[in-house]
């Protein structure tokens, strides 16, 4: 219906609404004699019509949609009730000699709100029980009956909602809450309630909405969940309760980076953006996952020049491309390889940056293994490339991008890595530059992760490999890893090899699990296989050496390495020596340079 055809089919029923309201209350309040003469009593009338539509187009009360009427339509209409009232009752208090008929006006008022409040909401109710309803949606569990549920309830019961979710409960652990009714849907019980509750009221579906949650406790609603067969979501964050957000729309899957993730670390922001602000920034390896992340991070503490340096065009290309309309900072996309001496030198002294985060890697440990040639161009001689350039351009500060398996390695990468951090190390001190390494476990959904291989092993239906039913690693997010990177880039005093917390190893056979049981299927649909432990794997990572770790945290989750003088001859023999070796050769001058190293550490220590 058209605006126009329904505004005065709402101005009549108006009409009728305050006749009825002033014969209702002249009934009532004087029901054997009104004080009343026709003529005043006309007058008042014509005068309450009057002022009526006066305030009705003032408030917008025929510009509303009344099928979604709620809190802000009901004040309009108190508004242009009482004002309607209140005006009717100047003029009377004029036209009959100062009177003022009290009860008459009180009980028309109160008719008045009634009969327009009602006609409107009424609307609202027969549109939504007997017109749009739909019987067949699916039957939807909340937990959390706080802000966030109430405002997905809210959604989900509307008119307008145009999802396939139906709210019949919601859960939630407040004793105060139980019982209770949140827009006409009940708190059925407790979150340890869930199976009981999904198999009674047959739900199909669940929404977590409680984005205030600790990982721990989210991932402890989601074991509850996972013993029934419905789908889980969630809202995102508690950023989007602040900022209005939450809607039906932003609901997403539950995700294993959700329940692996740790609790963020406050950054010391004022000391990053001291270092950062203004100032010309290089990443290496900057349209990797690790290396983009970093830059990513970067921007939000405004330096005034980001140089991406990287060897893949196409990933330069889209990170330049994500960044590149980013105000009052220059986004500069650099295609060279670290293994080019020469160009590295160019590119630093071109843009003299005044810190550079090395993230330019080979990282995949079975290809490396392989590969021990490529390892030792790519991850040993490209960081000293870079390094000297540096060194050569007085760069304030080269943060090296290390891992755990550079603790103890018994791989090729792991190895090839550890001599990387000895690069840097013996690098400090012969310069102004500050040489540091920042050491990390696994990044979720970083290029080679087992999480990505693992969702698309799921949706081919499986089966999903395992190496080992024992093999446990260290996780970490990657927004986290790269921001405890720059945090440690702030820390550096030269030498150091920083430590990142990474919590608690996982199994890897219980991940697979997990990421089946979220993509809402069940073990016997999708099998796990093992495969057995590829070459240079180890059962469990170490992030810090037992000899290796100064005691106490320089930053939450931060700490530091032993370290000793580096034997750089080994190293310069190895770099002049490696091409002409086979690769068994190779590997074992690799790991007898790096055990050497962890025999001295712990003859220092004693």
């Amino acid at each position: 219906m058209t605006y126009k055809t329904r505004l005065p089919l709402l101005m009549l029923l108006d009409v009728m609404i305050i006749l009825t309201a002033v014969y209702l209350a002249v009934v009532i309040t004087y029901p054997t004699s009104a004080p009343y003469d026709t003529q005043a009593l006309t007058i008042i009338t014509i005068v309450l019509l009057f002022f009526h539509f006066l305030y009705a187009f003032i408030f917008n009360i025929y510009n509303k949609v009344w099928a979604y009427a709620s809190v802000g339509e009901l004040r309009s209409i108190v508004f242009t009730v009482s004002l309607t009232v209140l005006s009717a009752t100047v003029v009377q208090f004029f036209l009959t000699d100062y009177t003022i008929y009290r009860r008459g006006l009180v009980v028309t008022w109160l008719f008045y709100i009634v009969l327009m409040g009602g006609s409107r909401f009424l609307w609202r109710v027969v549109r939504d029980e007997y017109i749009v309803k739909n019987k067949n949606k699916v039957r939807t569990l909340i937990v959390g009956a706080g802000d966030a549920g109430a405002m997905i309830v809210r959604q989900l019961s509307s008119a307008s909602n145009q999802s396939d979710l139906q709210p019949v409960g919601l859960v939630d652990d407040s004793q105060d809450k139980q019982k209770m009714f949140i827009y006409n849907i009940p708190v059925v019980g407790k979150i340890r309630d869930i199976p009981e509750i999904v198999e009674r009221e047959e739900i199909e579906h669940i929404v977590i909405a409680i984005p205030s949650l600790q990982r721990s406790e989210l991932k402890a609603i989601v074991d509850i969940c996972s013993s029934t067969d419905v789908r889980v979501q969630k809202i995102p964050k508690i950023e989007d309760i602040m900022t209005g957000k939450v809607s039906v729309s932003s609901l997403r899957n539950v995700e294993v980076e959700d329940l692996l993730g740790r609790e963020p670390v406050q950054l010391d922001t004022e000391k990053i953006e001291s270092t950062i602000q203004n100032e010309t920034i290089m990443v290496t390896g900057a349209g990797g996952s690790i290396g983009s992340e970093i830059v990513r991070q970067l921007t939000k503490f405004k330096p005034k020049r980001l140089v991406l340096v990287g060897h893949g065009e196409y990933s330069i290309y889209e990170i330049h491309r994500e960044l590149k309309d980013l105000k009052n900072i220059e986004i500069v996309p650099v295609i060279g390889d670290v293994k080019d001496k020469a160009r590295m030198r160019d590119i630093i002294k071109k843009h003299l940056p005044t810190k550079i985060y090395h993230a330019a890697a080979h990282k995949h440990v079975p290809l490396m293994e392989a590969n021990p040639h490529e390892s030792i161009k790519n991850n040993i001689i490209g960081t000293k490339n870079v390094a000297e350039a540096a060194t050569e351009n007085n760069v304030a500060t080269f943060v090296l991008v290390s891992t755990d398996k550079a603790v103890n390695p018994t791989n090729v990468m792991g190895a090839s890595k550890r001599i990387a951090e000895m690069v840097v190390q013996s690098m400090n001190g012969k310069s102004e530059t500050k040489f540091v390494a920042v050491r990390f476990g696994n990044v979720l959904g970083s290029r080679g992760s087992v999480i990505p291989l693992f969702k698309k092993q799921i949706e081919a239906g499986g089966p999903v490999t395992v190496t080992d039913p024992e093999m446990t690693r260290y996780f970490m997010t990657i927004p986290e890893a790269s921001r405890l990177v720059i945090q440690a880039g702030t820390l550096a005093q030269g030498g150091e090899i920083f430590v990142l917390d990474m919590g608690e190893p996982v199994k890897i056979v219980d991940l697979a699990k997990n990421l089946i049981k979220l993509s809402d299927n069940t073990e016997d649909e999708i099998k796990i296989e093992y495969t057995g432990i590829r070459p240079g794997e180890k059962m469990y990572e170490e992030l810090l050496g037992e000899d290796e770790i100064l005691p106490g945290e320089v930053y939450d989750k931060i700490y530091v390495g032993r370290t000793i003088e580096v034997d750089c001859e080994k190293i310069e023999n190895l770099i002049e020596q490696f091409k002409t070796m086979e690769s068994e050769q190779l590997k074992e001058l690799m790991m007898e340079i790096v055990y050497k190293e962890q025999e001295q550490i712990t003859k220092a220590k004693v």
